[in-house]
């Protein structure tokens, strides 16, 4: 209906146009009325009226429905833009971004034990201790070597001297242990995963320090697999218990008595005025001293390991 009050709105515009320019055409209708002023009065009030008239009829309800649809019509492909950029274009990009850089690897500058190595990370030797194993002892002082672990030690330096390796830490474990060693897990060039292998071959047990760590259930199969298979100190030279010391200890405490590692009593000058005695332990001496014990007065016992360094545990 609205339509129909436009077109008649139209209509006396225009014919309040030709009542300024010649009103005489309305003669026949307005008779008397036929003026310019009269003409143009009577068209000026019905041109207003049904103005009036297409504001009431007009619905103002389907103009809003109509820009809600319009602004859906233009919300919607925005919406599956978005979702294609959320499935498909960011992790794209994420992975180009991951596949750009280069994993790092850090030199080995050598094996202390099974379980403890000193990496060169960005020009500082760190001391490392690798997370969720534990090779037999054979540079605490407080021990005698225990059950395979010249083997492990021997294991550690063959697979790692002169490597490099990707590291990994672990949130769960923390940064450091209580001797301020690095807490990480390591991985060689070729993918191989160290912590894990040195458990799989016999070499290590599965350890947990006080709160599991992310990989516990796949080192804790790993040795379940070196047991049932009798991998390394899990056959018949230490059945599994590495506790005990090794056959090579128990042979030098049968064999060599006591008088034979007497002390020597005779001092001998190298810059420390330190007498030789082999009795003595590396807690009850200096780093200095336990390598004058070694270099000068051939008390192997210092080195453990042989590396060279007297009490490692204490001196590395």
């Amino acid at each position: 209906m609205e339509y129909v009050y436009l077109l008649l709105s139209l209509v006396t515009f225009v014919c309040i146009f030709v009542a300024l320019i010649k009103p005489s055409v309305f003669a026949p209708v307005l008779k008397s009325w036929a003026t310019r002023k009269r003409a143009v009065s009577i068209f000026s009030a019905a041109t207003f009226v049904l103005i009036i008239l297409i504001g009431i009829t007009v619905d103002p309800v389907e103009p809003a429905k109509e820009a809600e649809t319009n602004e859906a019509a233009q919300n919607e492909p925005v919406a599956e833009s978005n979702n294609v950029v959320s499935t498909e274009t960011a992790p794209t990009a994420e992975v180009a971004v991951l596949e750009e850089k280069p994993q790092e690897f850090y030199d080995v500058v050598r094996a202390v034990d099974g379980d403890t190595l000193v990496l060169n990370l960005n020009g500082t030797s760190e001391t490392i201790r690798l997370i969720g194993m534990d090779t037999p002892e054979t540079v605490d002082p407080r021990k005698a070597v225990q059950c395979f672990g010249k083997e492990a030690s021997s294991k550690a330096k063959e697979t790692l001297t002169g490597k490099k390796v990707r590291i990994e830490a672990d949130p769960t474990q923390g940064e450091r242990d209580k001797y301020n060693r690095l807490l990480l897990y390591i991985f060689l060039e070729d993918g191989t995963f160290y912590n894990k292998m040195m458990i799989q071959e016999g070499y290590a047990h599965e350890y947990t320090y006080n709160t599991p760590y992310k990989y516990q259930n796949e080192f804790k199969e790993a040795e379940t697999s070196a047991r049932e298979n009798k991998r390394g100190f899990w056959g018949d030279t230490c059945n599994g218990d590495t506790t005990k010391a090794a056959a090579s200890e128990q042979k030098t405490t049968t064999v060599t008595p006591a008088p034979a590692v007497a002390p020597k009593t005779t001092p001998k000058s190298s810059g420390g005025g330190y007498a030789c005695n082999c009795g003595k332990t590396c807690p009850n001496m200096s780093c200095s001293e336990a390598q004058y014990q070694l270099n000068t007065c051939g008390c192997s016992a210092r080195d453990a390991d042989d590396d060279g360094v007297a009490c490692d545990s204490q001196c590395q």
